[in-house]
């Protein structure tokens, strides 16, 4: 049956049908729709795993077991399962193991521009890059079979572009499969020295064979074209653009492999052309390889190491014809990212910012306290870095910054890779003061379900960890539970542990606005015989708060009625909502 599907349902579907039983993942745009399409199969058991090197080990455990399995993450949670990667690339899968890693060239939604690419070629693992929807289910499907027959497990790299575009995939039956038999290798799987070095020469001679696999794959195809003059070697997304803007004129070597890259398959597509140019985003990976084969070519003097390709940067690169763009001739106003109308991180973000307060931040929807005009962290670096980093600052600054310093972290990051950070913080004795912003969701990934809101990925109930009891039972002695929505109690929560000689924990804990069970007051409106225009309720940044004729006005279709900004009107003309 033919459907249309995005690149994430495409690929969950190419789990489904290739006989996956097992899927662990930590949510990370734009790979998370992966995992939560996989989960609505029931004969696939899929969760979520606190963090990436947590769901890859789970994944290599599965495997081991003999069961197909997955483990999916974007480009930045590739870092954190580094460690296990570069073994299990030297231990070897039982049954079939698929590592997807969603890179974010652009940074729509990412704090760098990594290419994971470099990742397969450090680990000497095989790596494939689909190019639309039919063939991220398809190469999912290869991908087993390679890592079946090399005893390896593969890396399947997505992007932005086809992880979240549709194109029509048709789809195919689900094929069971016996769970491969269990031996004990100790050889194979310890890696203790003195096996691990019986293994390494298993990986170099694997990465020949699967090099000799790339000469002859279908992965890796050579495309006509009627004019030889140029002759473009290209992957993933950007093989879409470079056919949309150049159609069948140039003959096309498109990569589907690409790591390790075939080498004779790349002499003879050059031999046949005059001039070879690299289609490529992010590093010149490709453009590397061709030239370390001896053959010259072009990449990145035209496209660069910046951001994204597009169809109008080939078109004008390749063809020399610059896109035509109509004009506006009113000018658009900005949209800059804020934090939602009743967010309850607003509140706590104030009162930072009003108290002076050095901001060590975290990610999340909550890094948006950086922008104006709450304006209110300092710092924000990776997951759990930021109370890794207080600790840090804290001990070096001494005296200076001890009373004026705290870290902020959300509930989904924290259990992530921050709770390392606050043992490190009881165990050194650093009096550094840490905010746990817990708003009983992973908000910034749509929403998905984390150790602390008691429901597992399918939605099931499930053990709900404690985070005041967590938090104690690691040495911090002092944890105070607030509502963000309550000005007056986040202040004197925050003056207090500031002031405090040892360690300590704020909660600040209400439920994301957004949340479809959260019941809202209702909007709550000004009065504009009491409205001054001192603008006060303009300084929490909320989004349903504007100034017409100097007086404020609440826009009733974005208010929840949290009640914050009543709190900061003296004159009394902002009345109702939570307090």
């Amino acid at each position: 049956m033919k459907k249309l599907m995005l690149g994430n349902e495409a690929f969950a579907r190419g789990l489904y049908e290739a006989g996956c039983d097992f899927v662990s993942s930590y949510p990370g745009t734009p790979s998370t729709e992966i995992t939560e399409f996989a989960a609505k199969y029931e004969e696939i058991y899929a969760e979520w795993a606190p963090n990436e090197k947590v769901a890859m080990e789970s994944a290599f455990g599965s495997s081991l077991a003999g069961h197909r399995s997955y483990c999916g993450m974007k480009h930045v949670g590739l870092n954190v399962a580094a460690d296990p990667l570069f073994t299990i690339s030297y231990t070897g899968v039982n049954a079939g193991m698929i590592i997807a890693v969603a890179d974010d060239p652009g940074m729509h939604s990412s704090q760098n521009e990594q290419d994971s690419r470099h990742y397969a070629i450090a680990a000497k693992l095989p790596m494939l890059e689909p190019s639309d929807s039919a063939e991220a289910m398809e190469f999912v499907k290869a991908g087993y079979e390679i890592s079946e027959k090399f005893d390896t497990p593969v890396i399947i790299k997505m992007c932005t572009r086809v992880a979240h575009s549709q194109s029509v995939i048709e789809t195919g039956e689900r094929i069971e499969r016996s769970a491969v038999p269990y031996e004990k290798q100790t050889s194979k799987y310890i890696m203790m020295p003195g096996f691990a070095k019986k293994r390494h020469p298993v990986v170099e001679e694997r990465t020949k064979a699967l090099t000799a696999f790339a000469e002859t794959t279908s992965l890796n195809r050579i495309e006509e074209g009627s004019d030889n003059s140029i002759g473009i070697i290209t992957s993933s997304t950007c093989y879409q653009y470079v056919k949309e803007a150049c159609g069948d004129t140039y003959p096309v070597l498109k990569l589907g492999l690409i790591n390790p890259m075939p080498v004779e398959l790349i002499k003879t597509f050059a031999s046949d052309v005059k001039k070879v140019i690299i289609v490529e985003e992010l590093d010149d990976v490709i453009e590397t390889y061709v030239k370390k084969l001896g053959i010259d070519c072009t990449g990145k003097e035209l496209f660069g190491y910046i951001g994204e390709i597009s169809q109008n940067i080939v078109r004008e690169k390749i063809l020399g014809v610059k896109a035509e763009f109509k004009s506006v001739s009113e000018e658009i106003p900005m949209r800059p990212p804020v934090m939602c109308a009743g967010c309850p991180h607003r509140g706590l973000f104030y009162t930072l910012k009003k108290n002076n307060c050095t901001v060590i931040g975290d990610i999340g929807c909550y890094t948006l306290g950086a922008v104006a005009p709450l304006n209110a962290l300092d710092s924000v670096i990776c997951m759990g870095a930021s109370v890794s980093g207080i600790h840090g600052f804290v001990k070096s600054s001494g005296k200076e910054h001890q009373g004026s310093t705290v870290a902020v972290i959300g509930d989904s990051t924290f259990m992530h890779s921050g709770v390392t950070g606050l043992i490190n913080i009881a165990y050194n004795e650093s009096n550094s003061t840490v905010i746990i912003l817990d708003n009983s969701i992973t908000g910034m990934t749509g929403h998905q379900q984390n150790p602390t809101t008691g429901f597992n990925l399918k939605g099931d109930p499930c053990t709900k960890i404690d985070l005041e009891s967590l938090c104690k039972s690691i040495g911090i002695k002092r944890v105070k539970v607030v509502d963000p929505y309550d000005l007056a109690q986040c202040e004197n929560a925050v003056k207090e542990e500031l002031a405090a000689d040892e360690p300590s924990v704020i909660i600040s804990r209400r439920p994301c606005a957004l949340l479809k069970y959260v019941k809202h007051p209702g909007p709550i409106a000004v009065d504009e015989n009491k409205c001054v225009g001192c603008k006060s309720c303009m300084k929490i940044g909320c989004p349903a708060i504007s100034i017409v004729n100097k007086k404020a006005v609440i826009d009733s279709t974005l208010c929840t009625g949290c009640g914050v900004c009543s709190q900061l009107c003296r004159p009394g003309a902002i009345e109702g909502g939570k307090k």
